[in-house]
C-alpha cells in the first residue's frame, strides 16, 4: 500500500479505523524530507497491513503543532489509536 496524504480532517478517522499507522511529518522544501520520501514509498509498498500517512507541516500547521513537531523528517507511530513512537530524522529502510 502506498503512502496517503491525512490532514487534520482526516487525522482522527485515519487512526481510529487502522491498528498501525505511521506517519512522516514532512515539508516541500526539506531536503532530508525529499531523500528520505523514496524509502518511505518502498517500505510502505511491502507492508499492506500497515497505514503509511504523510503529513505536509507547511499545508498542515495546526496538526503538526499538537505534536510538538520541530524537525523534519519524523515519523511518529500509532498502534490501536495510542502513540507510541516518535523520531525525528531519516531512517535507512533497514531501520523503518
Amino acid at each position: 500500500m502506498a503512502s496517503v496524504d491525512i490532514t487534520k480532517d482526516s487525522f482522527q478517522e485515519t487512526i481510529a479505523n487502522n491498528d498501525i499507522v505511521i506517519i512522516d511529518f514532512w515539508a516541500p522544501w526539506c531536503g532530508p524530507c525529499k531523500s528520505f520520501a523514496p524509502i518511505y514509498e518502498s517500505v510502505s509498498e511491502k507492508h499492506s497491513d500497515i497505514v503509511f500517512a504523510k503529513v505536509n507541516t507547511e499545508d498542515e500547521q495546526e496538526l503538526a503543532a499538537s505534536f510538538q513537531i520541530r524537525s523534519i523528517p519524523t515519523l511518529l507511530i500509532f498502534r490501536e489509536q495510542i502513540a507510541i513512537f516518535s523520531q525525528a530524522g531519516m531512517l535507512p529502510e533497514s531501520g523503518l
